[in-house]
């Protein structure tokens, strides 16, 4: 019988269907285990073989542990909101739910054909109304919470008012805006209620307020970092400035502290840990006030070095710091309004990465430094940035070499406070002597940071200091494809629905663009606001929204009264294994932790974080092709000779491409204006060059897994695509491997057949040494798979499978077990392997195999002998002999007469299981 793996493979597919075999439920006689894969957006392209690594990885090891008794809960779903299908809406006219729902059937019947266990009666899309409503309630949530400084976490919004209420807010230790104004009871009861639902929103967990985005006008909307690149957008190339805007923000730096000290307790890769550090950045150091010349205005510095403060010659602001406006002296005010929008051309991220570029500009403003009395020139700079820290830096050039460099490209003093060596620039260590600083002299930098900080509280102009560099999540979209705040407003002031009105679903519209006012596309909509008239929020919330606790949905996703009921969450409590690209580190990864945390402080779920373990998948790249055309000409020329002639270097199609060989009649019929192409060939051949670059579209490097499915399988797919390399590692996709993994399915199959085709299998007792083969590879692929070492499992299945079949082994004792191992990395072939040695039920709830060591255990040990240290024969020894019998065995072999004869034994070296050294004279 042949290996028709086609027809195995939709055969095994329509019957997991058709018996719900992934479908799961809470089950406490057995141990749970989630596994969760980050959800994909929904392109128009649809999978390439690169998409599917990450999921083929989370699959093999849910099946593991499916199959070692756990209940496993393996979901999958639809990030459906996305600025990709409202372009095409507003390019087309279609509906964006039309176009996202058709690539949704695209996903899914490629997802299918892979084979994945994916319990889909759990499927969520972020963009269905019965979704997105548990998202706006969290809104709500947020909307209706405060952070207390005192109790470290979330509390409703009430417990402040009733605090402001009874003693005004100076002694409430709250997260809140920087600009908050200080009020007693007195004045909090006497304010009407848009005053005080004014202040409440600089507490609020979900807040309105002036912020500075990422502006793309050519879109229409406001952009995320990550959507941004080089000043331009990452969807269309547009260009992008920083405006101010009013929008709304999740106070995500409430968390800060939480967050950093969380992972503690998550098992994830170090250098992603480091990055979320990085990004939240905790510092100490300093709050310092410098009095501004001739002027009310103190400017607050966060410095992490105040042991330098004698260093200090200048001042730097943000360029879209407020106190720029305060502060300019009109003879500059030309050149820096000129900055200023220079500045907005850059986001914050690519400021904070650009260590070259050294620009500023004098604001015609002095502050006084507080030591040393000395008048320092105020500047503004785009290094500087006016979410980290207050905006503004004591700039010490001696000592930081950004600083440095600006000071010499103007000409400002630089005086040096930490001995140290000037001479290649600034001296940043962190230790040292202090010099040239008073009272901090002869002082260790360590002491002296302290010393200051004293002098700093005891002169009553600043005080210690913990900040955070970690932002608030702007949280608004002048878009249309997304959902729909649960907010209305009277006059300026948001109120939120009531949870009963949920959800508020996106209105029909006309058009997706803009109205021609400038107003978000909701402007479009009839009636959009409440049965009483008052207007709804017209922008929608971004991406991260619909992402951010959709792990907790798969739990319980058709409760219609909670996000999550306490008994599922009670029982799925976490996520065990999320696989996804460490793209996300500081984006879906900060906001679900910090979603996560919110919920617990309400008691909507039970465990602090998230993700349990997290492993970042590496990306497939593409193994680009080109074509050298003849300049002036449309012919082509093969790589090895193009050196004759001036060519022009052309991508083309990786799939009419063989092993870099092109197939020049399918060129042909590629595209109309090379239906005439020419060819010199080398050796008969056309031999294209090649790359290995992203995989993109404008490349023709995507290789569809379609293609790879009906021309080999799907079980070829997943083992091929784990045998590409570790998991976590990039690596580009050959297709010259393809064929040999696909060789190894074959010789597999071929186990279980005779030569006439027919099913061959006995019921022998299985020999030693096929028992040793089989729990050889038991033990390497099941310590490989909790490793998720998966490249190095197929080589162990390939080494079995060799072995075994030079043996002609046919016996059920073995390949029983056999099909079992296997089972996880290519479901296919062994359900039907399984099905033909005579089992009724699926090898998916079936057992994993039990591995027994003394069926790899050596009845005799191979010793090599030596004479006075060099090898002269090898010798067999029972594997329980001692060292008497391995010396007896050694000297009384016939190999060792020749080096006896004539010579006498001193004495003779034993090392246990390893060698005999036999010392002669």
């Amino acid at each position: 019988m042949e290996y028709n793996f086609r027809e195995i493979e939709e055969k095994w597919q329509k019957d997991w269907k058709e018996k719900e075999i992934y479908k799961v439920t809470e089950d406490k006689t057995r141990p749970k285990y989630f596994v969760l894969d980050m959800f994909p957006y929904p392109s128009g392209a649809g999978l390439h073989v690169g998409h599917p690594l990450g999921y083929i990885a989370s699959d093999i090891f849910a099946r593991y542990k499916r199959m070692k008794g756990f209940n496993v809960l393996h979901p999958m779903g639809y990030d459906a909101f996305g600025l990709p299908a409202e372009q095409y809406a507003i390019q087309t006219g279609q509906h964006p739910a039309i176009t996202t729902n058709n690539n949704i059937n695209r996903y899914r019947e490629q997802l299918d054909k892979i084979g994945f266990s994916f319990d889909w009666s759990r499927q969520v899309k972020t963009s269905d109304a019965d979704y997105y409503k548990w998202t706006q309630w969290a809104f709500i949530k947020m909307f209706n919470h405060w952070y207390n400084d005192e109790t470290e976490k979330a509390e409703p919004i009430e417990k402040l008012i009733a605090e402001f209420a009874a003693g005004g807010n100076s002694a409430v230790n709250a997260v809140c805006n920087a600009d908050t104004p200080e009020f007693t009871a007195t004045e909090w009861n006497s304010y009407n209620e848009e005053q005080q639902q004014v202040i409440l929103l600089n507490y609020r967990l979900a807040y309105l307020a002036d912020t500075l985005v990422n502006w793309c006008p050519e879109l229409k909307t406001v952009l995320a970092n990550d959507e941004v690149k080089d000043g331009f957008s990452v969807r269309g190339g547009f260009p992008v400035v920083q405006r101010e805007m009013r929008q709304w923000s999740l106070r995500v730096s409430a968390y800060a502290k939480r967050l950093l000290y969380g992972m503690d307790d998550i098992d994830w890769p170090d250098s992603l840990k480091e990055m979320q550090r990085n990004w939240i950045g905790r510092s100490e150091g300093a709050q310092v006030f410098f009095k501004v010349k001739d002027s009310d205005v103190n400017i607050e510095v966060f410095t992490t070095r105040p042991d330098t403060i004698f260093g200090s010659t200048y001042m730097v602001l943000a360029p879209e710091s407020d106190y720029v406006e305060q502060l300019i002296n009109p003879k500059y005010k030309d050149e820096v309004d000129a900055y200023i929008e220079k500045s907005k051309l850059k986001t914050e991220r690519e400021r904070m990465a650009d260590q070259k570029s050294t620009t500023g500009q004098f604001i015609g403003a002095y502050a006084i430094n507080p030591f040393t009395k000395q008048e320092i020139p105020i500047w503004i700079s785009d290094y500087v940035l006016a979410g980290y820290g207050t905006g503004a830096i004591m700039a010490v050039p001696a000592h930081d070499s950004r600083d440095y460099k600006f000071a010499q490209k103007y000409s400002l003093p630089i005086i040096q406070v930490v001995e140290g060596d000037l001479s290649n620039g600034s001296y940043d260590a962190k230790e040292g002597k202090m010099i040239n600083s008073d009272f901090l002299n002869g002082l260790e930098v360590k002491e002296a940071v302290a010393k200051t900080i004293e002098a700093i509280e005891n002169q009553k102009i600043g005080s210690h200091k913990i900040n955070y560099r970690l932002r608030d999540a702007i949280f608004s979209r002048q878009r249309y494809w997304g959902e729909p705040f649960p907010v209305y407003f009277k006059g300026e002031i948001p109120y939120m629905l009531d949870e009963s009105k949920l959800p508020l679903e996106l209105p029909e519209i006309d058009k997706y663009q803009p109205t021609d006012d400038g107003r978000p596309p909701l402007g479009r909509a009839l009636n959009w606001q409440t049965p009483e008239g008052e207007p709804y929020e017209l922008s929608t919330m971004p991406g991260s929204a619909g992402s951010s606790a959709y792990y907790l949905r798969y739990m319980d996703p058709h409760n219609k009264e909670a996000l999550v009921s306490k008994e599922a969450n009670e029982y799925w409590r976490n996520v065990d294994l999320y696989i996804g690209g460490a793209e996300h580190a500081t984006g879906h990864l900060i906001y679900s932790r910090f979603w996560n945390k919110f919920l617990f402080d309400l008691g909507h779920v039970i465990e602090k974080e998230p993700f349990k373990k997290l492993i970042n998948q590496g990306m497939i790249q593409g193994r680009s092709n080109y074509v050298y055309r003849i300049n002036g000409t449309n012919k082509f020329v093969s790589i090895g000779l193009k050196e004759q002639y001036k060519t022009t270097e052309m991508y083309v199609d990786v799939n009419i491409v063989h092993n870099d060989v092109l197939d020049v009649e399918a060129f042909k019929k590629w595209m109309p204006e090379y239906a005439n192409a020419e060819f010199i060939l080398d050796d008969g051949k056309y031999v294209c060059g090649y790359g290995v670059e992203k995989m993109s579209k404008s490349k023709f490097n995507v290789v569809n897994p379609d293609n790879i499915i009906e021309q080999y399988g799907a079980d070829t797919l997943r083992l091929y695509e784990m045998f590409l390399g570790p998991i976590e590692l990039s690596k580009p996709w050959d297709t010259s491997g393809i064929e040999g993994v696909h060789k190894f399915l074959r010789k597999y199959w071929r186990l279980h057949f005779d030569n006439e085709n027919s099913l061959n299998i006995v019921d022998e007792e299985p020999t030693k040494v096929e028992l040793k083969f089989l729990h050889i590879a038991i033990k390497k692929v099941e310590d490989d798979v909790k490793r998720f070492s998966f490249n190095t499992c197929v080589s162990a299945f390939m080494i079995c499978v060799n072995e075994l079949s030079a043996l002609k082994c046919n016996k059920r004792q073995i390949l029983e077990p056999l099909a079992q191992l296997l089972a996880p990395f290519a479901p296919h072939i062994t359900e039907e392997i399984w099905s033909k040695l005579g089992h009724s039920s699926s090898i998916v709830t079936d057992k994993y195999p039990v591995f027994n060591e003394k069926f790899v255990k050596e009845d005799t040990v191979v010793y090599p002998v030596a004479f006075n240290g060099k090898r002269r024969f090898e010798i067999s020894v029972p594997a329980d002999a001692d060292a008497k019998t391995a010396e007896e065995l050694a000297i009384n072999d016939s190999n060792a007469a020749k080096w006896l004869d004539g010579k006498q034994i001193v004495k003779i070296i034993v090392v246990p299981k390893r060698m005999v050294n036999i010392v002669i004279k």
